[in-house]
């Protein structure tokens, strides 16, 4: 197999670039234009090319994609001009984009420019900036002489670093989901349904007054519904000047159930609230289930659409110059799991309220096939359970019993059948919720999200009844918490079920041979505790044992679900994955052949996971909102 490591170097300007707007628009716009590439085969000489469109085309013709893969720093880029404007099909995808994020972390920063530095290899060139608005036709022949060598050195440079991470031991399982991950925007399959985006929209146009006026009455507001209702500008700024008052909208959102988000003021050193629209839990708002909590959050800061409107405009947009290209940024969370990226996010598709499967529902399999969406049914929980040696609750998952009613059972002293529905539904928040360490207060709010009320003294009896019942796995809270202070000392320990886990300076080495790091790992006295925090993008952020677990347990959830994945990927196209579930597509005349492979599939686990009793949940349909 070789290995060809590229680079392209295309027009851009100050409206028209990939900091304006998306990989999928820029690739696909009429004003794209390649300056020219730069390739490595192998470890032999770079060669740069440059020229007219049918010149770059023979050229790629002639290199041996059949039998290569292919490499980039960011090639989702670099492999979707390849594939939609040259016709290329490689045998693979690498990219040490990605690569850097799950050897490195998320919070440290993998641009060429700083991976370089990083390894030791070079210096990237600053000759790109000055390509601003120009074509490739009004390039001096010295100027485009230099971009050619600009253009060289990264690719030496991508080839170098690539080296390096492999010298280092990155697993090749990884490297196989890097390959699928990217291949669901670079060889997209699925459709998107116009018209129904379009009927969508005017509906969610319509909405946004409705939704505003609704959250505006439902917190004693009527004299500002009415000036919204009235519609002109004047009584608009109004409205929207009330809800600048920090104080008056943290008031609002109470009244939704919203507590409003805080942060710690750069200025005073204080908590403050995070109410600006450049505020990363203010942005989350924005994406709030609860529509009216969007409406507000959207009249505050002026914006002309709300979430849901600009989310379907795009996909209105993507529908109109091809096939549904997926987005998917691998090792996106701390955790290792996959995230939204390219100004699309289908991990936060509605599933509740009026907006629910819309969106969903007009994501298509393409003619022939049928959408496949398999779940893994309650993994975290499983796998909590197994890892901190829980054995009963691990047997329960493993039996098919109703686990949510065995937990309700506990907390009100009744027999599983007397269970009531309400009661069995405290019983999954319980199992679901409780598990990394939540305390009384935060477990009585999280009800409160979900409608049900309880007092301050049932919910401690509830968190005490959980931790009584399962005392396994506060004991790997305990453990977890020792964890955090042999990496703070650069000792080494095991963790979790057999010592699967291993601690050391580095942060927690996972199965699949990466780890979770906490950078910056420190112990500090806060209210007379002692307390750790590590750094993040943001900031401090503080860890603790239960949280330590979390991390961990969404990690080993993702190693499982990522090879799951491959093992699927070896018969049927994977299209997407979301959250704990793989999408597929299988021709129609096969699909419930195909269901039952992905089903047996899900219900594997890697052989360092044995007696781990994971399970699965599938939809078929048309359409991914069919499933």
């Amino acid at each position: 197999m070789k290995l060809i490591t590229i680079d392209f170097e295309t027009y851009y300007d100050q409206k028209y670039s990939l900091t304006k707007i998306s990989t999928e628009e820029y690739v696909r716009d009429n004003r794209y234009e390649t300056i020219g590439f730069a390739y490595k085969i192998n470890d032999e000489r770079c060669v740069w090319v440059t020229g007219t469109n049918e010149h770059i085309q023979k050229v790629l013709d002639t290199l041996p994609w059949d039998d290569s893969l292919v490499l980039a720093h960011n090639t989702m880029f670099d492999g979707a001009i390849l594939s939609w404007r040259y016709g290329i099909k490689p045998k693979g995808w690498l990219d040490t984009m990605s690569m850097g994020r799950a050897l490195h972390g998320v919070d440290q920063s993998v641009s060429l420019a700083s991976m370089a530095l990083r390894y030791g290899v070079g210096e990237k060139g600053t000759e790109v900036m000055n390509a601003v608005g120009v074509g490739r036709e009004f390039f001096s022949p010295d100027a485009l002489a230099k971009y050619g060598a600009y253009c060289r050195n990264d690719v030496e440079l991508t080839y170098n670093i690539f080296q390096h991470m492999m010298l280092s031991g990155f697993p090749k399982g990884e490297l196989k989901l890097i390959d699928l991950t990217l291949s669901m925007f670079i060889h997209p399959v699925l459709r998107l349904d116009t018209e129904a985006l379009k009927a969508h929209l005017v509906d969610t146009v319509a909405q946004k007054k409705a939704h505003l006026v609704s959250a505006l009455q439902a917190v004693g507001k009527q004299d500002l519904a009415v000036k919204h209702i009235l519609g002109d500008e004047e009584t608009q700024a109004e409205v929207r000047k009330t809800l600048m008052s920090n104080v008056q909208f943290a008031t609002m959102l109470k009244g939704l159930d919203v507590e409003a988000p805080t942060k710690i003021s750069p200025t005073t050193g204080k908590l403050t609230l995070a109410l600006a629209k450049n505020d990363e839990a203010f942005k989350e708002l924005l994406e709030h289930e609860d529509p009216r909590v969007q409406a507000l959050c959207a009249a505050r800061i002026g914006t002309k659409s709300t979430l849901e409107e600009t989310r379907t405009q795009r996909f209105i947009d993507i529908s109109k110059r091809g096939a549904f290209p997926v987005p998917l940024r691998y090792y996106a969370a701390h955790t290792g799991r996959w995230g939204g990226t390219d100004s699309v996010n289908l991990q936060n598709l509605p599933s509740r309220g009026p907006n629910a499967g819309k969106l969903k529902k007009a994501i298509l399999a393409p003619e022939g096939y049928v959408f496949i969406d398999a779940d893994s049914a309650q993994i975290e929980a499983r796998t909590l359970a197994w890892e901190s040696g829980q054995d009963d609750l691990v047997k329960a998952f493993a039996n098919g019993e109703d686990v949510y009613k065995i937990m309700a059972s506990a907390i009100y002293s009744k027999t599983v059948e007397e269970i009531t529905s309400s009661e069995r539904f405290v019983g999954k928040t319980t199992i679901l919720g409780a598990g990394y360490g939540m305390g009384a207060p935060k477990f009585k709010a999280q009800l409160k999200t979900f409608g049900a009320d309880i007092e301050d003294d049932a919910s401690k009896r509830v968190i005490d009844t959980y931790r009584n019942t399962y005392p396994m796995i506060p004991l790997l809270w305990r453990e977890s918490q020792e964890a955090l202070r042999c990496m703070m000392r650069g000792m080494t320990m095991k963790l979790g079920k057999d010592g699967l886990l291993t601690v050391n300076d580095k942060g927690i080495l996972l199965p699949n041979g990466l780890h979770i790091y906490y950078n910056g790992l420190a112990e500090v006295i806060e209210n007379d505790k002692r307390q750790f925090t590590y750094q993040t993008r943001n900031g401090p952020n503080k860890i603790y044992g239960g949280k330590v677990v979390e991390n961990f347990t969404q990690a080993i959830a993702r190693c499982i679900i990522g090879d799951q994945m491959l093992k699927i990927a070896k018969r049927y196209k994977v299209v997407l994955t979301v959250h704990d579930a793989i999408g597929i597509v299988a021709r129609q005349e096969e699909a419930d052949e195909a269901r039952a492979y992905v089903e047996s599939c899900m219900r594997w686990v890697p052989s360092w996971a044995e007696g781990l009793p994971v399970n699965c949940e599938s939809g078929m349909g048309l359409s991914y909102g069919d499933c």
